[in-house]
């Protein structure tokens, strides 16, 4: 949450965030919720957001944020990518988008640059812009959520991509989005000390509602349970499951309202609105930009587990029900489990044969449940905060003392 005793102080500067995008809204949520918490607290700032995001142009943004779509990618089930519209082969797409990001950062001239996730791009296409930038003395960053994967899958694929010199060479400082008694995204990783100096957990992103009325579906008048499946291309699991338990039972006793998301599938989504459209007390739509309307007026949230609608349900203090994917990462999994070990939210885990009868029994428990604040975790939401708070460090530091830093480090 944004202190406003500070907000508008004099911090000026260019920032540049990456968001690789090639699945999902995650990312791109994620990095829009930071832009928008610096352009807040700092009046003379202005962010660019790098991103891959096919959507990009559907969500609003803040005076002062904007965003450069670099051509969009998909991977498929085999774990190899390919353009998301245009026809020409994934290897010239790459260098293209490579190229983008390279030129952008030349043109923009960041004070510091914020990568989402990966620490050197989709296929390493942020390498060379994080050398040059480096070479200009300017402040690298690397943003990771609470969770990355299983542990035993993240080692290799880092490893794979040389990730751990690049964190070591070229990175400044490692933020964790998260809490280390929740999650620790780099357990089991073989990390050097030089490295884990340089992380620094920030506490979960806060979010809040917009202030105008929410566009979009309308929220009933009476009480509801939201059911999100986040961007959608894996969440017909979660929409299917809740359906069944409407079908089955008639007696749940709150309406639904179900959100699709954007990424999933036409026939599905079809569909799915053809069966709610038999049930009296299930309303769908297939995407709408302000969630956290509907998040904030929800008797309870039904959701897949992604870091951005955990933040949500943590932020708007929901009772949450939290069916997490297990495929092609454990990510939901292990941040669903910890929830619930910790009291913050409930879980269930889809055995592939989504009993009906499992989840209308779910359903109809959810709102005896305790809310998340229930449990006392000092510094839950203090991401955006703490994200402003260590922004405006590298940002307000002389650019000749991080440039006599540099020449130390080249022996100069």
């Amino acid at each position: 949450m944004t202190d406003r005793a500070t907000a508008g102080r004099p911090c000026s500067g260019r920032v540049l965030i990456y968001s690789h995008d090639t699945f999902g809204l995650g990312h791109l949520r994620r990095c829009r919720a930071i832009a928008h918490a610096l352009v807040e607290r700092y009046k003379e700032l202005s962010v660019l957001i790098l991103s891959g995001s096919p959507i990009i142009g559907s969500f609003d943004f803040r005076t002062r944020v904007d965003f450069v779509r670099i051509p969009g990618v998909i991977k498929l089930r085999n774990g190899e990518y390919t353009a998301l519209n245009l026809h020409i082969g994934v290897e010239e797409i790459l260098e293209m988008r490579a190229s983008l990001i390279r030129h952008t950062a030349e043109v923009f001239q960041p004070d510091l640059f914020i990568v989402d996730k990966e620490p050197l791009g989709l296929r390493g296409e942020v390498r060379e812009t994080l050398h040059r930038l480096k070479d200009r003395g300017v402040p690298l960053v690397l943003g990771l959520r609470d969770v990355m994967d299983e542990p035993a899958l993240l080692a290799p694929e880092w490893e794979r991509k040389k990730v751990v010199p690049a964190l070591e060479e070229l990175y400044d400082e490692l933020w964790v989005y998260g809490l280390p008694q929740i999650c620790d995204p780099l357990e089991g990783i073989d990390i050097p000390p030089s490295v884990r100096r340089k992380m620094v957990y920030t506490g979960y992103l806060q979010r809040s509602a917009p202030t105008q009325q929410a566009r979009g579906v309308d929220a009933p008048a009476d009480p509801y349970i939201l059911v999100t499946a986040g961007g959608g291309g894996d969440g017909e699991a979660l929409i299917d499951w809740v359906l069944r338990a409407y079908e089955t039972d008639a007696g749940i006793p709150y309406r639904a309202v179900l959100v699709l998301g954007p990424f999933m599938q036409p026939d599905l989504q079809t569909d799915f609105q053809a069966r709610a459209a038999r049930l009296p007390k299930v309303e769908i739509t297939t995407f709408e930009p302000w969630l956290e309307s509907l998040m904030q007026g929800a008797e309870g949230v039904v959701a897949m587990g992604g870091y951005n609608t955990f933040c949500e349900i943590l932020s708007f203090d929901k009772k949450a029900l939290i069916v997490p994917r297990e495929v092609p990462r454990r990510e939901q999994y292990i941040r669903a489990a910890r929830a619930q070990e910790l009291g913050l939210s409930a879980m269930l885990v889809d055995d592939g044969v989504r009993d009906a009868h499992a989840m209308a029994t779910a359903l109809r428990q959810l709102p005896q449940q305790a809310p998340p604040s229930s449990v006392v975790v000092p510094g839950l939401l203090d991401g955006l905060e703490n994200v402003n708070r260590l922004a405006e460090r590298w940002l307000t530091a002389p650019r000749q003392r991080r440039l006599r830093s540099l020449a130390r480090r080249l022996g100069l």
